[in-house]
């Protein structure tokens, strides 16, 4: 079966930086709603379709196909004393914001005295992405995986 909308593509995963240093590897295969879900970059996604089981590839993702440039507007202060008890750094937070009320999480990088630095960035913004992506395995996505916008069962979503 090759690789379409609303398949399920289950893959080894392994990410780099653009000099090898790595990032993160998949112990386990991770299963992916094919199709424009959100479930991975769409340059990921891009490169997936059509393929089938034993496709393997090294995709080098310049920033602007990865998680994108860093906005410095993302980041911001707040006083200790407004911080949730037991969230260290490396946490995150949600915080309602904008006109529409919308939430928008952040990382807590810093705290320093009294104040919490947050960032508001993908933790890998900014940064040029070497991924290797083995296909396990490709399937017919269930009508409820479709629903719920991810893959469920082995390697995917437990509900």
């Amino acid at each position: 079966m090759k690789i379409a909308k609303d398949t399920i593509a289950t893959l080894q995963l392994k990410v780099a930086d653009a000099q090898g240093r790595l990032i993160e590897a998949s112990k386990e295969p991770q299963a992916l709603l094919v199709g424009g879900y959100g479930n991975t970059l769409p340059a990921i996604e891009e490169a997936l379709m059509g393929q089938e089981a034993g496709f393997q590839a090294t995709l080098d993702l310049p920033v602007d196909k990865a998680f994108g440039p860093r906005d410095e507007s993302l980041t911001r202060s707040i006083p200790k004393a407004d911080f949730p008890p037991g969230v260290k750094i490396g946490g995150q937070l949600e915080i309602r914001e904008g006109e529409n009320g919308e939430f928008r999480r952040y990382h807590v990088v810093k705290i320093k005295g009294p104040q919490v630095l947050l960032d508001g960035n993908h933790p890998l913004a900014g940064v040029a992405l070497k991924v290797s992506l083995k296909v396990v395995s490709v399937r017919a996505a269930s009508e409820e995986e479709i629903a719920h916008g991810h893959a469920h069962g082995e390697h995917g979503h437990h509900h």
